[in-house]
């Protein structure tokens, strides 16, 4: 099965829809299953997760709704607030939900950088332990020692580094980030998604070999067997087409992998964690 482990649909019409905003051109109009189908024919992608972009319980009825009628969204990564005493009713409740398959909370858009590990946050991580469900961490590299903080308390949490923490391309910023990313690699239950770069690096000027020493690093900290590809359309289209984003993995890493090591990549890694 060859999935795309991260992509978002959003409708600007929804009330609970914040973002992308009007200065944001490329991507400020509704995309929906319809206009990435031809994508993913083309590639030969079979599943896709459809991952929240806003913070909302009304997101979940929205996405989980699309995935209802359309075959090709495999399962929802969706948001609860995990600091409400209201998250076991949600999670419960969203839980039943067959193509409900994990929870991110916007990590990089809140004020507190501590907040994941704040105390009434940390009583529903146990709950997600006990439920063995996945999370998606959505931070910037300021946040890994947060992160790396959360899983010495946690070390059984499954969850996926979204967008390899983003380290800032553009700029070439690398001892901090890569330091951190190989502490979090440590932890066996923790995979990374290789994901969401090109718009790290410069929209307008990027060039192919910008990306190789970050993914060439997270392939070498987390191995084969804990990293997974995702589009991150239609957010790629800030930089990028959705060729163009597929083209950054497989002349930086995948084109020098073995044909089963390129499905783990592109398919099976996520099926797994996921629980497709």
């Amino acid at each position: 099965m060859k999935i795309d482990a991260h992509q978002h649909y959003w409708k600007l019409e929804n009330q609970h829809t914040d973002w992308p905003t009007s200065d944001l051109a490329a991507i400020y109009r509704n995309f929906l299953p319809e206009n990435l189908e031809a994508h993913l024919k083309r590639h030969h992608i079979d599943k896709t997760i459809v991952v929240q972009a806003s913070p909302d319980l009304k997101e979940n009825e929205f996405l989980l709704e699309l995935a209802e009628h359309n075959d090709s969204i495999g399962g929802v990564v969706g948001w609860i607030d995990l600091s409400s005493e209201q998250f076991p009713e949600h999670f419960s409740k969203l839980q039943s939900h067959p193509k409900f398959v994990g929870i991110r909370p916007m990590l990089q858009s809140m004020e507190d950088d501590r907040w994941i590990v704040r105390p009434d946050v940390k009583k529903n991580i146990h709950l997600l332990i006990a439920n063995d469900f996945p999370i998606d961490i959505l931070i910037y590299p300021k946040h890994l020692p947060v992160i790396v903080e959360l899983l010495e308390e946690f070390p059984t949490l499954r969850a996926v580094i979204d967008h390899c923490a983003k380290p800032n391309i553009k700029e070439q910023q690398w001892d901090k980030w890569a330091e951190e990313i190989e502490k979090i690699a440590k932890y066996k239950t923790v995979m990374c998604k290789i994901s969401g770069l090109v718009t790290e690096a410069d929209h307008q000027s990027w060039e192919m070999d910008d990306f190789k020493p970050y993914l060439r690093h997270v392939y070498k900290c987390f191995g084969i067997n804990r990293i997974m590809f995702g589009s991150d359309w239609p957010v790629c289209l800030l930089a990028a087409s959705y060729d163009e984003a597929i083209e950054v993995v497989n002349e930086n890493l995948a084109k020098e992998l073995s044909p089963k090591d390129k499905e783990l990549l592109f398919g099976e890694n996520a099926k797994k964690f996921y629980k497709l």
